[in-house]
């Protein structure tokens, strides 16, 4: 028995309560090394000496190429809860508890594992409506001025000496009469990159939090845009950026005038006096940045004064124009304390506001239940990247990042992550697939029937492309016909729209192997199938069941760049398993 690779921790992903009265129990063990695994829980309040303990028979719920997670759901009679896991390899047995590896249990209880009690306080909830979001992210300044078309031209505004500029001339009212489209293809949720009063053409340099930025329209052209989102039962989240401002932001501008005299002196991170703006790029600033962009002076949100003020931005958009969600900015960055009180404060007007942060690596350390709800999944787009695009990795190493995705969060969090293939910070996933339709969709594919909300970038539906940041944010493609990239979306969305399971269900993986990957999602009864041949050869693919989508499948066998989606018996055994 290898020792060395069991690992379980209390009160993490490894031990978490869904409800008042169930559990999740996992632990790691070495690929193929433990024959059985038994977890045993007990009433840590009970009056007897000892405990009675309760087994419980845990199944292999994941893998990858070094370790395997065994996994139990059980439903509860007592909400105080102790615990031990009994190992089995063959004819050798062990038992685990306290981080000790023995073959006796202790009369004592709070010698073993414990989750203390299953507060409904400390479960994690997330906006429901979130289940179901599928995603168009919309960068304003590059989508559209009117219907179906784009300026591309450049626009300038000045107010109060105050210059704003917009590249490519998208403006909210152009969102506005462009939803047909947006909900035609199947979206129900519009995320807009930021659209408050900024220099530059993405206005992520803001200098006034609280009204739209001229080259966009006015305020009230966004609340039209939320008033007819609402109308047609979608929903809508903007981008919040609070770790930094710009450098023509009120507050920035005095301190640059008035040196630690200014009062909001505090209000920014690690200056040095004088402050100086660098007059070129080259330069590095003597004041902490976001990186080193100068024009995007890093904020000091744990002071008193500056944590109200941006508390009350996050506020003042929710309550007066009813947004749904924010996504918020360089999240890693700003301190917990801000993001606690946001979340606090933002949740009081409307309790399913959904939070989503931008973080690039994995991210249990923000989804604790006190500040986000969602995170931007970047790794899932660098494995969806390595698989279908660069044929890097082969369909057992994707498995093995798709399990490791899927364990390292508790629940909801996996179901809820924000699922990107590209973003206005990636080159376009088209580009990355060499300009080959297919492959891209069978990533478009996974993205639409795995775990997690779909997010996709403007214009990926059209077949989009570049590498270099003027090509990734290039005017949305109006003109000519569909591409053929636009019929794969508007069918995996619709079918994630029809299929719980897709949005909700468990995950068993069927096959991962020569490049072909299929994949069950259950939910209530509810078996999806889907199975994706990224290889240059044919593959025999052991499809039973009702075909709900294909393209390349006859005679048993899944053509290069292949797929098919197909509803199947539910044969796996109830998970949730009562004491």
């Amino acid at each position: 028995m290898n020792l060395h690779a069991i690992r379980h921790t209390p009160m993490s992903a490894d031990a978490f309560a869904v409800s008042e009265n169930q559990a999740v129990f996992r632990l790691r063990s070495a690929r193929g090394d433990l024959t059985h695994c038994t977890l045993f829980v007990g009433d840590r309040s009970c009056r007897k000496t000892p405990v009675d303990f309760f087994p419980v028979e845990m199944k292999i719920t994941a893998a990858d190429g070094l370790f395997e997670w065994f996994e139990a759901r059980p439903i509860l009679p007592f909400h105080r809860v102790c615990y031990y896991f009994q190992l089995e390899r063959e004819s050798e047995t062990c038992l685990y508890y306290a981080n000790q590896f023995t073959k006796e249990l202790t009369p004592d209880h709070s010698e073993y594992y414990q989750l203390p009690i299953l507060h409904r306080a400390d479960i994690p909830a997330v906006p429901d409506w979130a289940f179901n979001a599928i995603v168009y992210n919309i960068f304003p300044d590059s989508f559209a001025t009117g219907n179906r078309w784009i300026a591309k031209k450049p626009t300038h505004y000045t107010h109060n000496e105050m210059h704003y500029e917009g590249l490519l001339g998208g403006t909210l009212p152009g969102v506005l009469e462009n939803l047909d489209y947006i909900q035609g293809m199947g979206f129900n949720t519009i995320y807009l990159n930021p659209i408050f009063s900024a220099g530059e053409y993405h206005k992520y340099d803001l200098v006034d939090y609280f009204h739209i930025d001229p080259c966009f329209g006015t305020d009230q052209d966004f609340a039209a845009l939320v008033h007819e989102i609402h109308k047609r039962g979608m929903r809508i989240i903007i981008d919040g950026v609070f770790n930094h401002c710009g450098w023509r932001f009120f507050a920035f501008e005095d301190v640059v005038r008035k040196g630690k005299k200014s009062k909001y002196w505090d209000w920014f991170y690690q200056l040095e006096e004088p402050v100086i703006r660098p007059a070129d790029e080259e330069t590095y600033p003597n004041y902490a940045c976001f990186g080193y962009e100068r024009k995007m002076p890093k904020l000091m949100l744990d002071h008193p004064e500056a944590r109200e003020y941006f508390l009350s931005v996050g506020v003042h958009w929710v309550k007066e124009y009813d947004i749904d969600g924010w996504r918020l900015d360089v999240a890693n960055e700003v301190n917990d304390g801000f993001w606690r009180g946001f979340r606090q404060a933002v949740k009081a007007v409307k309790q399913d506001c959904l939070l989503i942060g931008e973080i690039w690596e994995s991210a249990p350390h923000w989804l604790d239940g006190t500040m986000f709800d969602s995170t931007m999944n970047y790794d899932f787009r660098r494995h969806a990247r390595d698989f279908f695009a660069k044929q890097t990795i082969g369909a057992e190493a994707f498995d093995a990042r798709v399990a490791e995705m899927r364990m390292r969060y508790r629940d909801p969090y996996p179901y809820v992550q924000l699922s990107i293939l590209d973003s206005h910070d990636v080159s376009r996933f088209l580009s990355l697939c060499g300009g080959n339709p297919q492959r891209m969709r069978l990533a478009v594919l996974f993205q639409m029937t795995a775990a997690g909300m779909p997010c996709v970038f403007y214009g990926d539906e059209q077949g989009m492309t570049g590498v270099q940041e003027a090509e990734y944010r290039a005017p949305m493609l109006w003109a000519g016909e569909e591409h053929p990239l636009h019929e794969i979306y508007r069918e995996a969305i619709r079918l994630r729209s029809q299929c719980p399971a897709l949005r909700r269900g468990d995950w068993e993986t069927l096959v991962c192997r020569n490049g072909m990957y299929a994949f069950r999602r259950m939910y209530q009864g509810e078996s999806i199938d889907v199975w994706l041949n990224n290889s240059e050869t044919p593959q025999t693919a052991g499809i039973k069941g009702r075909i709900l989508l294909e393209s390349g499948y006859g005679k048993g066998k899944l053509a290069p760049y292949g797929y098919a989606v197909l509803q199947s018996e539910c044969t796996r055994e109830e998970k949730n398993t009562p004491i």
